[in-house]
Formats: C-alpha cells, sequence, structure tokens
C-alpha cells in the first residue's frame, strides 16, 4: 500500500539506519527533509554580546519573562529558580549587575545605567502594527495605545515609529528584537504584516493569548474564519508560531521566533488560564519552531492583580507549573536546539521529530479540532526499528508493533507526549 506520506531524500542525512531482518541487506541510509530553521544556537554566533552570555550553546534555550523589576537579590533568585533565563524589557529601576551577578540575560529597550554584559539585545518596539498600523506617516512619538500615535490621527506611522525606535539604540552589534500582535496575526494583510516582521529585528515574537483574550475567539472568527470551538486551544499558539515563520520566510533571512504565553490575566476583563494550559500553549509553540519561550507574568484579575505573577503568593500554582515546564525545557535544550526533519505518519496531531545522540525524540499533540482518544502513531522501519518508546517525564513505556506503530491517547486538547526512540535498535 502507498504510504500517504513520504520522507524526501533530499538536503540532509539523517543517519544510518539498520534495514529491518535478512543479513544480505546493506545498511540503509536515510535523508530527510530537514524543516527550514535559522540555525539554532549558531544564528547567534553573530552577536559577540550572546555569545558571552552563553546563547551559542547548544544546553541554552532562551527562557524568559517579560517586563520584569529585578531590584533585589531576592527577585532574580526567585525568577532563577523558576527556570528563568533571560528578561525581556526590565523596568528603569532595575539593577543590572544583579543580572550579571547571576548570570541572567537581558533584552531592553534603552541601556540601563549600569548595564554590561547582561545586556545580550535592544528591544526595539512592542506592538506597532497595533498602536502604529502599517504605513510611514509622521509619528507623534507616542509608543502605545493611550493618545493617537500617528499625524494625522487615522493614518499609518507604524514602520516610521519602528524606524525612529531603532536609530534611537546604540549601534553596538547586540541582536534586535521586537513583538507584534493582533496586526501581525489577523488584521494587516501578509505582505504588510511581513513589512513589520522582515524589516527590523533579529528575532521577533507575536503575542496573541487564545485562552485569556475576552475578544480572541470573536477576532479569530471575523478575520480567520475560525469556528468557535477552535478557540481556546493549545493548538492555536502553535498556529501563531507558523504564522510568524511563513510572515519571516517572505525576505529567504529566517529569524528566531519567540512564543509568549500568559500566565493570569493579561487585561481587566480577560479569562483565566490553568497551568495545564499553559504547559499545552508551550509545548504547541516549541512543536511549531519557537525558538525560546516568554511568560507574560502581568495579571489583572481581582484575585490575583500582579506584575509578577511568578513572585507572587497567588501564582504558587502557576509557579509550580511553569518551574517544572522550564526545568523539562533546560533538558531538553539540546534536541530543542537541534533541526527538525519532516514528519507525516500521525494523523490529527501536531508532531515535531528530532534527532539528537543517538534518539528520535517526536513530540506530539493534538492538531486543532483534533479529536480526544487514542491515536495511531507510525515509526517506519527506515528511521528505527525499536520495539519501544520511552515517554518522556511520565515514567512509562510504550510498545511499537513490528510494523513501526504505537497507540497512545491524548485525553484533553493541551495534553502532550514526547517520545524518546533509539535509532536502528532491533
Amino acid at each position: 500500500m502507498r504510504r500517504r506520506y513520504a520522507l524526501t531524500a533530499i538536503l540532509l542525512a539523517l543517519t544510518a539506519c539498520t534495514a529491518p531482518a535478512g543479513d544480505d541487506l546493506a545498511p540503509v541510509r536515510v535523508e530527510l527533509e530537514p524543516v527550514a530553521w535559522e540555525g539554532g544556537p549558531r544564528y547567534y554566533e553573530r552577536f559577540p554580546a550572546a555569545v558571552r552570555a552563553g546563547w551559542s550553546k547548544p544546553s541554552f534555550f532562551p527562557v524568559g519573562v517579560w517586563f520584569a523589576a529585578v531590584r533585589t537579590r531576592e527577585d532574580v533568585t526567585t525568577d532563577r529558580a523558576a527556570g528563568i533565563n533571560t528578561y525581556f524589557e526590565l523596568t528603569g529601576d532595575s539593577d543590572p549587575r544583579l543580572l550579571r551577578r547571576y548570570r541572567m540575560s537581558a533584552l531592553t529597550s534603552r541601556p540601563l545605567p549600569g548595564h554590561g554584559a547582561e545586556t545580550v539585545g535592544w528591544l526595539v518596539g512592542t506592538e506597532a502594527d497595533m498602536w502604529g498600523g502599517p504605513g510611514y506617516a509622521r509619528w507623534s512619538g507616542v509608543a502605545g495605545f493611550g493618545a493617537p500615535a500617528c499625524v494625522p490621527a487615522k493614518a499609518g506611522c507604524g514602520h516610521t515609529a519602528m524606524r525612529a525606535l531603532s536609530r534611537r539604540l546604540p549601534d553596538d552589534g547586540r541582536l534586535r528584537y521586537a513583538t507584534y500582535g493582533k496586526g501581525v496575526m489577523y488584521w494587516l494583510t501578509s505582505d504588510q504584516a511581513a513589512r513589520f516582521v522582515n524589516g527590523y529585528t533579529d528575532a521577533v515574537s507575536t503575542s496573541l493569548y487564545w485562552y485569556t483574550d475576552r475578544a480572541a475567539c470573536e477576532e479569530g472568527g471575523r478575520f480567520m474564519n475560525l469556528a468557535s470551538a477552535h478557540c481556546r486551544l493549545a493548538a492555536n499558539y502553535g498556529e501563531t508560531i507558523d504564522r510568524q515563520r511563513t510572515l519571516d520566510a517572505k525576505d529567504a533571512r529566517l529569524q528566531p521566533v519567540y512564543a509568549i504565553v500568559e500566565l493570569g490575566r493579561p487585561r481587566e476583563g480577560d479569562g483565566a488560564i490553568t497551568p495545564r494550559q499553559v504547559g499545552g500553549a508551550v509545548l504547541s509553540s516549541l512543536i511549531h519552531g519557537a525558538r525560546g519561550v516568554i511568560y507574560l507574568g502581568h495579571s489583572a484579575g481581582r484575585a490575583c492583580r500582579t506584575t509578577g505573577l511568578l513572585r507572587a503568593p497567588c501564582g504558587a500554582r502557576v509557579r509550580a507549573a511553569v518551574t517544572e515546564l522550564n526545568r523539562r525545557i533546560a533538558r531538553l535544550a539540546p534536541v530543542l536546539n537541534s533541526p527538525s526533519f519532516r514528519y507525516g505518519y500521525a494523523p490529527g496531531l501536531d508532531t515535531m521529530l528530532k534527532r539528537h545522540d543517538g534518539f528520535l525524540y517526536l513530540f506530539a499533540m493534538l492538531e486543532r479540532g483534533g479529536s480526544m482518544g487514542p491515536r495511531a502513531i507510525t515509526i517506519p522501519s527506515e528511521l528505527s526499528t525499536a520495539r519501544e518508546a520511552e515517554v518522556l517525564f511520565e515514567n512509562r513505556t510504550v510498545a511499537i508493533g513490528a510494523d513501526g506503530r504505537f497507540a497512545d491517547s491524548f485525553d484533553s486538547e493541551d495534553t502532550y507526549h514526547i517520545y524518546k526512540i533509539r535509532i536502528g535498535e532491533a
């Protein structure tokens, strides 16, 4: 029977795997089609400050918090204990010396007093696609939603603003990063959005809070024809990464795309996210190619109003979940920092296939709209003849049949499994 999906024999040799059964069969060299990427840790080799901070090492994977204050030793040690290694924007009264002392990194929108080796990059702008819109009209100097940003008010000036913001930053070889929002995700045309994604940065992210944003489902239906039943899903965080990666590829110069995941209620009136949903959102983002994770720790909920949810007593439950999640990311950093290969042997699932140190790593969770319950997965014999897969972080294994098939259950939309399979094992 002809396979529905074929592993394309081009570009990059994966490994030499022993063919199943038969002494007269020579080892088969299988070549997989890699997913396009920016180069992993080697991408950061062009930025001396990032290299000095360890970003070019396979053991480092950026895991950060958005817009934090670091004023005391307890601030930074609390974050570090939760698995945070990077600050994406800091308050003006934060102390860079504390970051250097505890080997933390930062990307900030301006040089802080006393900044140095901890500052690996600059934040060019935040959501200019939304408050500025596409266009080159005169910018008023307002970078946000509090007052008209453009002159005239209804004109588009987002590109004028991004250009001006970029020119204000030191030209010192540090990487440049910006984050966008609903404009890049679905308000703008692909060409308009691509001008933002590709015009000003060396790394990029887009924030859209699918679990909590009170307007996400209505707007998703209007701009994306997204069914309401398919709105509050972990899979949509992966779709957000896909959107950015598609836009980023338009200029043939790939850059890292980071995921942003909320931990509380981002704005007054927004919904809540559970610790388990946080894990699903992060894993979906990683499966779709996120090269870093940023947590939004701001919460406007009445029961827990804070700008530092991972430090606040009311954030204890989500802190425990995030700490464990970050521990897993740190353990898997060398795997996450390796190329992904195209894989199509798990219908109804979003998957990511990696190879590292003699093992295959298959990450899997339900695709958008996928039904919960048992799912069949196939490991082609050309990749491995192993009869068992370890399910990481779950203290169990699954048996693989002689035909390379195994089954596992995905009992909720945010369930994920990570399988570790030895290459070529009989």
